[in-house]
């Protein structure tokens, strides 16, 4: 066994257990502070893919701005918010969440449908990483262009995800905000 494939199987653990505990707590920060957990072991299988920009984006969308703007939701919350929250019906299964289990059930059927119809050993880039015996090598022409682009071609769709961000944080401030008695 590699180092390359214990990292993946280590990595992988990581992800699948911090993701499933995060959905599974009860407890709103070690939810998610776990998620940070999750979010990282994923840009660490990305490094391992060889996709060194999506792992960066990884870290720097999802961790350094989605997570955060999560964070603050939860800190502008009020308290009253979260004793509610906490106090929902502790069963796994209840007629509540039958719509849910019964759309994961789905999906998850959809995914093993496609898993299986896929075959995966026929497809055409498989068959040329094979005959290129795995060998990747890096090209650095395709990174600068998804930075040249990204600052000149997207950059004003760049922006307005910004923004839309920017809005999202201060109307979480704002609906969190205790309204003075007049």
């Amino acid at each position: 066994m590699t180092l390359i494939r214990i990292l993946f199987y280590f990595l992988s653990l990581i992800a699948i257990a911090s993701a499933l505990y995060a959905a599974a707590s009860k407890n709103l920060v070690r939810s998610i502070f776990v998620f940070f957990i999750t979010l990282f072991s994923l840009a660490g299988l990305y490094v391992l893919a060889l996709a060194d920009f999506v792992a960066v984006t990884q870290v720097v969308i999802y961790v350094g701005g989605i997570l955060v703007l999560i964070l603050f939701a939860f800190m502008l919350s009020g308290k009253e918010t979260l004793n509610v929250l906490q106090k929902q019906e502790g069963r796994f299964l209840s007629i509540n969440k039958l719509p849910a289990l019964l759309l994961a059930g789905l999906f998850f059927i959809v995914l093993i449908n496609v898993v299986f119809k896929a075959d995966a050993d026929n497809l055409q880039w498989v068959k040329e990483s094979i005959s290129l015996k795995n060998e990747i090598t890096p090209n650095v022409v395709m990174i600068d262009n998804i930075g040249v682009n990204l600052m000149t071609r997207y950059l004003l769709p760049f922006e307005a995800i910004s923004v839309l961000l920017l809005m999202a944080l201060v109307g979480a401030a704002h609906l969190s905000r205790k309204e003075g008695k007049v």
